[in-house]
């Protein structure tokens, strides 16, 4: 998905003219902090509330300031990913679009990359979730797609985690299935260790009772 893809064109953006008030009344209806400001089709930066509050002359034309604005932008092709990391980089609530000749097309919110990442990780979608960890060297994800797949299950998302001061790595994989009890045994078969798992409640429990009897058995040998 591209940047242009999730583009809005509802939240408006200030003129010079523009009082302080003005802006921060658009960011109090909008729940934003940031709003960019342009001149025609010409970006010529981002202003937040706090700026306004620091002039403490909110009622004056936002253009008898100088100020220091940000002027952190997106080209309308550049892909999602790097919108994001953009957004998580400089802490912002909005990222201006521009097109390929600079003019400015709208903005993208921190609300809207939010709800897209959740479509992206299928948060919504019923699922069971496993965490694995492992050395970055063992890391292979087609011998862990085949473990999946060979349970009659598939992965709806995955995304790796890693510390600086480690060389192992967390792989969270959402899968299509709500219950993941054969597909634990075969981790475990494979010898990956499994540092969390999550289930539906009555298939946790499920499979804790089965544990637990199969334990009280051992104890009766």
């Amino acid at each position: 998905m591209f940047a242009k893809e999730i583009m809005s064109d509802v939240i408006p953006a200030l003129r010079t003219s523009d009082t302080g008030l003005k802006a921060l009344s658009y960011m109090d209806i909008f729940r934003i902090s940031h709003m960019p400001i342009v001149n025609n089709l010409e970006f010529l930066g981002l202003i937040s509330d706090k700026d306004i509050y620091d002039l403490n002359m909110a009622d004056e034309p936002i253009g008898n300031h100088a100020l220091s604005l940000q002027r952190p932008f997106v080209m309308a092709t550049q892909h999602i990913y790097q919108v994001i990391e953009q957004v998580a980089k400089l802490d912002l609530t909005v990222i201006p679009v521009l097109d390929e000749k600079k003019n400015y097309l709208g903005v993208i919110t921190l609300h809207t990359l939010v709800k897209y990442f959740a479509e992206l990780l299928a948060v919504k979608n019923p699922g069971a979730i496993i965490v694995l960890e492992l050395y970055v060297n063992d890391y292979s994800l087609s011998h862990i797609a085949q473990i999946v797949e060979s349970n009659d299950a598939k992965i709806l998302s995955m995304y790796i985690s890693s510390s600086p001061d480690t060389t192992k790595v967390d792989v969270t994989l959402k899968l299509n299935t709500t219950d993941l009890t054969s597909i634990i045994q075969t981790f475990n078969r494979y010898n990956y260790i499994i540092k969390a798992s999550f289930m539906e409640n009555d298939v946790m429990s499920q499979l804790l009772d089965d544990r637990y009897e199969l334990f009280m058995r051992f104890l009766n040998i």
